[in-house]
């Protein structure tokens, strides 16, 4: 019989109640810790909600964890996992993990040399949109990848349900919505096209708020040869909730992944007159047969743990993402100049 793993929780709010709701669906055998959060009555709502213990510091949470899940505000990310990993504790760490690449390879490093089970909060790797639209590039029916368009827009989440007010202090967070929403694109750009060598982006500051970008258009080019555009945006439209738009051109081959990050639908049509498309309980049946497990983070975390072996997306996944997020900055400061990754 498994012996459940005992999991912390370090940050009370939105994202961690999705990760404790995820938890719960995934069935794995956990047995709920402690949890802390500067905001006291955040973490009672929080343990009221999932059936965890109100912890008085950090330090009573990791005593009393096997595991435990990041979800604070990014500037206290490298601290916390260095605490935890130095404790031997297995970590899930949201997104981003730091305001820099070398800052997060510090923490991938240490992660590594604690000889912990190590995962990052890159979900989209667990979509079945995405998994399956990976399928359908990587056919060789398809051809090569030509140029993808990558759409993101949610309305600012200082605001609305997210109610997120720290996204708004560049101290806390490093930066706007390329860093704190788009590594998530970034990732995925890299997951169904391949490494990004060179970019170009600008930068939008609608808001005013200082440090955080509202707009980011970027061009890259991919090692493959195919170049891609990503245009990420936080406006005030709280009509529209979190949407992307994804368009891949093969040579042979029209992706689309439009509606729900997660149950699409994902369209293609090609050159010979074929077409499909693939959404909800049919999606996702169709990429959980192209992998072992299934469609949740949080079981995969939890096994991975049990089973004593690296988790899937880890910390190194989120580095690469880093380093082409470090790039598009640096290339925006340069007011668009090319900047190799």
């Amino acid at each position: 019989m498994t012996t459940p793993l005992r999991i912390g929780f370090l940050g009370a709010g939105l994202i961690a109640a999705y990760h404790s709701k995820s938890l719960k669906r995934s069935g794995a055998p956990v047995v709920r810790a402690g949890v802390y959060d500067p905001d006291t009555d955040r973490a009672e709502a929080f343990a009221a909600a999932s059936g965890h213990t109100v912890c008085r510091s950090v330090d009573e949470v990791l005593d009393g964890c096997d595991a435990v899940y990041i979800c604070t505000w990014t500037n206290s990310h490298p601290e916390l996992l260095a605490r935890a990993v130095a404790r031997g504790r297995h970590v899930f760490c949201e997104k981003p993990l730091a305001f820099t690449a070398d800052e997060a390879q510090r923490m991938a490093d240490a992660a590594d040399a604690a000889g912990v089970t190590h995962q990052v909060g890159l979900v989209l790797r667990h979509s079945p949109a995405y998994v399956w639209a990976k399928q359908l590039v990587d056919d060789p029916a398809a051809g090569r990848v030509m140029t993808v368009v990558f759409r993101d827009d949610q309305f600012i989440p200082i605001q609305g349900h997210y109610a997120s007010t720290w996204r708004g202090d560049v101290s806390l967070v490093g930066a706007g919505t390329l860093l704190e929403h788009s590594i998530h694109d970034v990732d995925m750009l890299r997951y169904l096209v391949g490494d990004v060598r060179r970019v170009s982006a600008h930068m939008g500051y609608f808001h005013g708020l200082d440090g955080i970008d509202d707009v980011a258009t970027a061009s890259l080019r991919f090692a493959g040869g195919a170049t891609g555009v990503l245009n990420s945006v936080w406006h005030d439209n709280l009509a529209r909730p979190s949407l992307r738009r994804v368009e891949i051109f093969c040579e042979r081959r029209h992706i689309v992944i439009d509606g729900d990050d997660w149950f699409g639908p994902v369209s293609w049509t090609d050159s010979d007159g074929g077409s499909g498309s693939l959404e909800g309980e049919h999606l996702s049946a169709a990429a959980n047969d192209l992998r072992d497990g299934t469609d949740n983070p949080d079981g995969e975390f939890v096994r991975a743990v049990l089973e004593g072996r690296q988790a899937t997306p880890d910390l190194h996944t989120a580095v690469a993402a880093h380093r082409i997020v470090d790039a598009m900055y640096a290339s925006a400061a340069a007011d668009g100049n090319t900047v190799d990754v």
